[in-house]
């Protein structure tokens, strides 16, 4: 339980109400994957302010669930809005899609879903 992400900042937003912090859990599960393939589809496309919006509303939730990854998103999102045309930025976003899928896997499985 807890290796890919952290509920420390979860549980003290919730004040340890444990059926809120479900329910962020199932929160996450809902959009923070659906956010990261719309992010990655921008990125394939040098789509740079779809880039810059996906990585944006990721990055209180990543921050939030401590994903460990928050200063790669950082960097994928500034690559989207500066439009940093000569960077190659795949790498930052593997680190992130990773992240967020093996915290998916995680949750799933540390609250029965």
């Amino acid at each position: 339980m807890e290796q890919h992400y952290k509920l420390d900042r979860v549980r003290e937003l919730a004040d340890n109400d444990t059926e809120f912090i479900k329910t962020l859990a199932l929160t996450f599960l809902e959009e923070v994957p659906a956010d990261a393939r719309l992010l990655s589809i921008a990125v394939d496309s040098k789509d740079y302010l779809a880039t810059y919006q996906s990585a944006h509303k990721m990055k209180p939730t990543i921050d939030l669930f401590e994903l460990g990854v928050l200063d790669d998103l950082i960097e994928v999102q500034d690559w989207g809005k500066f439009e940093q045309k000569g960077k190659d930025i795949t790498e930052k976003l593997n680190i992130v899609l990773k992240a967020v899928e093996n915290t998916v896997e995680e949750i799933k499985a540390d609250f029965n879903l």
